[in-house]
């Protein structure tokens, strides 16, 4: 296809992802006029990740099309935006005005199934991404694996009986009585293909150059930020009973679902622009920080607040406060020695390289040997950048050129 006819494809199917999200939002808000009918389970991620996976999908696609993770992400950002869509439309048609809108439970039938196909889109990600392509030909099983689950999947859980997942109370209305329910086995499928596709990425590293590197970086860095809010949201807010828990994990989950289609776009466009290590290394440190800040906090709060009350009776407000002023002077040392452990921990090379360098700028500011200097200097060099070769050329003095002065400072 010209380039032409290929950027009006790609901008095609994020006109009609951007367009069907907008209409699910228009149906969510008249639902919710309605406040004894139940709302889809998922309408916040649904536009997220129709929104960003489209645009990111057809910026890639349109300036690379022989690199299939920009179809991809078209293809992603499209059943999003179909699922949210039928989803919504079926819970109005049949709930919240019955009757109003036609074929409203073929809409809750395609809302039924179309989720395989749709997180099955994001083994295919993890599997050629960066440069479109298989790590190595091994891996080509999995791709027909997932094919094969897709369809087969897709083709059992459109027949099967029970609930459809997002809509409440709302059956698969193409059901077969006494079919088995094979949504959870079809879904368990999908999540082990997903971690194959994981570990392709391990596999990439090996081989990859250092352009790769850097580009899987930043999908690994989205990935590990969508996955760390889940299990703060469906993990361990749900044993602690912890609301803010849930909420920041939900918040995680929500940067990572946008940080995933962005990463994929800065690493294929724009990754020189971006030390992803840096980025890495401040959100280990803070994250660290934060976590260990929050648990002092309560603690203190908690061991105040019984010395309070074994010596007055009551609780009092001077717990809060007190453990505030110790957050506060806390957090800069706290943060200077979590940042050095990191730096000593994981970025052992960069950190030894930093502390020659502030030795040798120390050691510069206080020699006055050239030969003692010169030393230093190729030792420096030697330690930071360790080269196969260093030597150290100095210019020889030279006469001042004729008729310039020389008793000018």
């Amino acid at each position: 296809m010209s380039p032409r006819v290929v950027a009006w494809l790609a901008w095609s199917m994020w006109a009609l992802s951007v367009t069907l999200t907008a209409l699910s939002l228009l149906l969510l808000v008249l639902t919710l006029s309605h406040p004894d009918v139940d709302i889809f389970d998922y309408p916040v991620e649904s536009t997220l990740i129709a929104a960003s996976c489209s645009t990111v999908g057809a910026l890639i696609a349109s300036r690379r099309p022989e690199n299939p993770v920009g179809w991809i992400f078209c293809a992603l950002g499209l059943a999003a935006g179909i699922r949210h869509f039928a989803a919504e439309y079926a819970i109005y048609a049949l709930f919240a005005v019955p009757g109003s809108l036609p074929f409203g439970e073929a809409l809750a039938w395609i809302t039924s199934w179309i989720r395989v196909p749709y997180f099955s889109l994001f083994v295919y990600i993890a599997l050629v991404f960066p440069n479109g392509r298989l790590p190595t030909g091994r891996w080509r099983w999995v791709t027909w694996l997932t094919a094969i689950v897709v369809v087969v999947g897709t083709i059992l859980v459109a027949f099967s009986r029970g609930a459809t997942r997002g809509l409440g109370p709302i059956d698969n209305p193409l059901g077969i009585e006494g079919a088995p329910g094979l949504v959870r086995v079809v879904e368990s499928l999908v999540f082990v293909l997903g971690i194959l596709a994981g570990a392709s990425l391990f596999a990439r590293l090996r081989n990859a150059t250092p352009v790769e590197r850097q580009q899987i970086k930043w999908f690994a860095y989205a990935i590990t930020v969508t996955g760390s809010g889940a299990i703060l949201t469906y993990s361990v807010g749900e044993v602690v009973g912890i609301s803010w828990v849930r909420i920041i994990g939900y918040v995680f989950v929500m940067v990572g679902l946008v940080g995933i289609p962005t990463s994929v776009g800065i690493a294929i466009f724009k990754y020189r622009l971006y030390n992803i290590d840096r980025i890495v290394n401040r959100t280990l440190v803070y994250a660290s920080l934060t976590a260990l800040l929050l648990a002092v906090y309560f603690a203190a709060i908690v061991l105040l607040q019984r010395i309070f009350v074994l010596l007055t009776g009551e609780k009092s407000t001077l717990a809060v406060v007190a453990s505030t002023l110790v957050i506060a002077g806390l957090f800069t040392p706290l943060r200077r020695r979590i940042q050095s452990f990191i730096d000593r921990r994981f970025y052992r090379r960069k950190y030894d390289t930093r502390k020659t360098l502030e030795a040798f700028s120390a050691q510069l500011r206080n020699e006055t040997d050239l030969e003692a200097l010169s030393e230093d200097l190729v030792g420096a060099v030697r330690e930071t950048m360790q080269p196969a070769h260093v030597s150290l050329w100095l210019r020889p003095e030279t006469a001042p050129k004729k008729g310039l002065r020389t008793d000018q400072p």
